[in-house]
């Protein structure tokens, strides 16, 4: 629990910093971690109606260019006072992006090998970012459950059992991720709003932030209602049922969790929203192009809970909203138009004049029989399959014909190589489940059906390398009386529409 208020800093059994007055010449980059400004939303607020002020923490101003750079310096410098971490040692973790980005940043500053294992799910800057800095990075299926071997948590402590000297900091269980926050995030929203704070928002990942500056704010702002914000298909909300939902994989990075972290203290938040995609990057692009703020996506889930949660509030209260990090790690991603429509976000009219073939429909195009595979078939013959073939993947379907995902060439290989399956394991093992379908849409993602449009073909294929033509039709099994499922019509390449 949070410290009653009035009671002093010496009747905590943890070690606390003060915020450091600023300095003309920075030592090193990670002195430039912290101190983050505090910026009015000047025409969002208006649009949505709200009477308050309201205000955004820009934690993107951070060395590393995210909330996660305050976090990762404190449990590397909590480490080095406690003489756990020492010159040479290695730093491992399991993390989303950010928190890597931050420990190798200071590993880079501090002389420390870092190694990252992150899902496959996020971003290819974060991946050029770390590299740049000099770690070494591991990925895993996102679709693994975070107590599986395969997980990125799994994964990063069988590495550290296996390599010398590594430590994982574990920011899921370290008490010098909340304290980061109530030392000097807190401290910093207190400073620029004067002790007055009516209203905090705040999307919760690991939980340390809303944790740490929900303590903190308890103690020296108790009226100061706390909002956390989770994504669909995350369970980190209270009550359960707001986390009720058939969805369990969304687009948004950095926030939401199968589990609950030790670090998050969900007492210390008085009501949760749910965010969803769709929001989450339009409130995302809206405050690039509204406020000039270059933020990223899981700052558009803050903002687009703080216009509904905020309502309540009257003139002269404050609410601040978290926005965790900066636009840099998602370029190929929500900024880009076509990314947006390929995931179903957004529409095609406003995309300026279309070439003649642009609203032809699939079902124009010559398809032929797609090459298939059953899940049982060996991982040995799948790839001999697709070297006869001259594939890179292929669709994985059950006996009736319903597809199960996607294997590819590249994935078999390198799953061979690290010895995570046997030529003789079935394909199932190294499976792509999620060719993402968006909710309510047949043609999210990699998926598309035969009235669709070349346009949303070629849009699918700019960004992937195959698309799936798929039928949906009902059948009958002995286990479920009407049962859906789709079928795959052709797997498309881009080399397969140059011959329209």
């Amino acid at each position: 629990m949070y410290m009653e208020a009035g009671k002093p800093l010496s009747a905590s059994p943890h070690r606390h910093t003060t915020l450091p007055e600023p300095l003309k010449i920075l030592p090193s980059i990670l002195d430039k971690v912290g101190n983050t400004p505090l910026v009015q939303i000047n025409k969002i607020g208006k649009q949505y109606g709200l009477k308050c002020q309201l205000l955004a923490k820009c934690e993107f101003f951070n060395a590393g260019g995210s909330v996660k750079d305050r976090v990762s310096l404190r449990m590397v410098e909590d480490a080095e006072k406690a003489g756990i971490l020492k010159p040479g040692d290695t730093i491992i973790e399991p993390t989303s992006g950010n928190t890597g980005i931050g420990l190798a940043l200071a590993a880079a500053v501090k002389g420390y090998r870092c190694i990252i294992v992150m899902p496959e799910k996020m971003s290819m800057e974060k991946v050029d970012v770390l590299r740049a800095l000099g770690a070494e990075i591991v990925r895993t299926p996102t679709t693994a459950r975070f107590d599986s071997p395969e997980s990125h948590v799994g994964v990063a402590w069988r590495l550290k059992n296996e390599i010398p000297n590594a430590h994982i900091l574990d920011q899921y269980r370290n008490a010098s991720n909340p304290l980061a926050h109530y030392d000097t995030t807190a401290e910093e929203i207190l400073q620029q709003c004067e002790g007055k704070i009516d209203m905090l928002v705040a999307t919760a990942g690991t939980g340390g932030t809303i944790t740490g500056i929900s303590r903190k704010l308890k103690e020296k702002c108790p009226g100061c209602k706390i909002i956390g914000v989770d994504p669909e298909g995350s369970i980190l909300a209270t009550p359960e049922e707001l986390n009720k939902t058939d969805k369990t994989v969304y687009e948004v990075e950095g926030i939401g969790y199968d589990f609950v972290p030790t670090v998050l203290d969900r007492s210390t938040v008085d009501q949760w929203y749910k965010s969803n995609d769709e929001e989450s990057f339009t409130f995302a692009r809206m405050l690039i192009r509204e406020e000039g703020l270059l933020c990223g996506g899981s700052s558009g889930s803050a903002m687009s809970v703080a216009v509904k949660a905020a309502k309540e509030l009257k003139e002269g209260q404050k609410c601040v909203v978290i926005l965790p990090d900066s636009i840099r790690n998602y370029m190929s991603k929500f900024l880009s138009d076509k990314w947006m429509i390929q995931k179903g976000f957004m529409r095609e009219e406003n995309l300026g004049k279309k070439p003649w073939w642009w609203n032809i429909s699939v079902q124009e195009l010559s398809l032929s029989a797609p090459l298939t595979v059953l899940p049982t078939v060996t991982c040995a013959k799948t790839v001999e399959i697709l070297r006869e073939k001259g594939f890179d993947q292929v669709p994985v379907v059950d006996e009736s014909g319903v597809i199960l995902g996607m294997v590819t060439l590249g994935n078999m290989l390198s799953s061979l190589l690290a010895g995570k399956v046997q030529p003789s394991d079935e394909v199932s093992k190294v499976i792509y489940n999620q060719f993402k379908q968006t909710d309510n849409q047949a043609s999210g993602g990699n998926v598309i059906n035969l009235k669709d449009s070349l346009g949303k073909l070629s849009h699918i294929l700019e960004i992937d390398h195959f698309a799936l033509v798929v039928h949906e039709q009902i059948h009958i099994t002995l286990r479920v009386p009407l049962a859906s499922g789709k079928w795959c019509l052709a797997s498309l390449q881009p080399s397969t529409c140059l011959t329209l």
